[in-house]
């Protein structure tokens, strides 16, 4: 990073190490490793979708095996109850009182795996917890442990048996990514070394409380005004687009601010530049746009908005 009145209190190459660990559980997927590692210096939540076997679960698994924290994996499924995440209060005869028992969702990282096969009112258990950090029940708030990532997966193809999320959910999440297919030579090394054991390699690279200090340090990364501008721009554009019904609320711009930090933090700036804009905003805005009807019409599930939005950026001028 070049001079800042703001000096990290752990080396930002701590960064570069959590990313080198990803590679050995994702291979060939360098853009997604580090739009993932962004995303949880944002603080945010991240939903990864995409069709089955091309390493969803395990990125999830190696990003939170990457720190030294709780991890719990839930499985969601559509008779999974509200209470299977948050937990229950439940009455202790020998204290004669009631007494809560804390569900999975109490820990630092929660892998919640193809999250819409679960019933909407299950996927609802999750909206304070993502927004506000805490679990409420039965009339009494919880906070949950910081730092607090959910990390969820679905496959987009196969919609037997599922429950899109709605609207409200997505804007929980601060990105949606797409792994894809790897190249030739990556595919290569997957088959070469499927015998060897992937997610036992990786080990924890920084301690939560270390990581907690790296998220404080993406708020003092810099953004010229003119960014803001430039973001502002965008923003406006996805709203009088005649492809999109709905364009990016505030909240979404706020999002697009704070991944272009992380994102310069992740490549040892202390500031901004347009390419980290550029690279944030379908990650971010693509789940938070709706299609209108005639854009939807004849479209398949990948790409739709990403093409807006890339068209979109055509058509803003980039601040020099």
């Amino acid at each position: 990073m070049r001079d800042s009145l703001y000096t990290p209190p752990v080396p930002l190459s701590k960064l570069v190490e959590i990313e080198s660990v990803l590679g050995e559980a994702i291979r060939g997927k360098p853009e997604v490793l580090r739009l993932s590692l962004a995303c949880l210096l944002a603080r945010g939540h991240l939903l990864i979708e995409d069709v089955p076997g091309v390493g969803k679960t395990t990125l999830a698994q190696a990003l939170a095996r990457s720190v030294d924290s709780s991890f719990h994996r839930l499985q969601f499924t559509s008779d999974m109850l509200p209470s299977d995440v948050l937990g229950v209060t439940i009455y202790n005869a020998h204290a004669e009182d009631f007494e809560f028992k804390p569900g999975p969702v109490f820990t630092h990282f929660l892998l919640a795996d193809e999250i819409n096969r679960a019933t909407p009112k299950t996927q609802s258990a999750l909206l304070e917890a993502m927004n506000e950090r805490q679990v409420t029940i039965d009339g009494r708030s919880w906070p949950l442990a910081q730092p607090f990532m959910v990390i969820a997966t679905q496959n987009p193809v196969e919609h037997h048996g599922t429950y899109p999320l709605p609207e409200s959910q997505l804007d929980r999440f601060l990105m949606r990514i797409r792994i894809g297919y790897p190249d030739e030579a990556a595919e290569r090394q997957i088959l070469r070394h499927s015998a060897e054991p992937g997610l036992d390699k990786i080990h924890a690279v920084i301690s939560s409380e270390d990581l907690l200090h790296l998220q404080e340090t993406v708020g003092h990364v810099a953004v010229d005004e003119a960014l803001v501008d430039y973001m502002l721009a965008i923003v406006k554009r996805t709203r009088e687009h005649e492809a999109l019904a709905m364009g990016v609320s505030p909240r979404g711009a706020q999002a697009l601010f704070r991944a272009s930090q992380a994102l310069a933090a992740v490549e040892g700036r202390d500031y901004v530049t347009p390419d980290d804009v550029k690279r944030m905003v379908v990650p971010v805005f693509a789940h938070r746009v709706l299609l209108s009807t005639r854009a939807a019409a004849g479209q398949r599930w990948a790409g739709a908005a990403e093409k807006i939005l890339e068209e979109i950026l055509t058509l803003v001028d980039v601040p020099l």
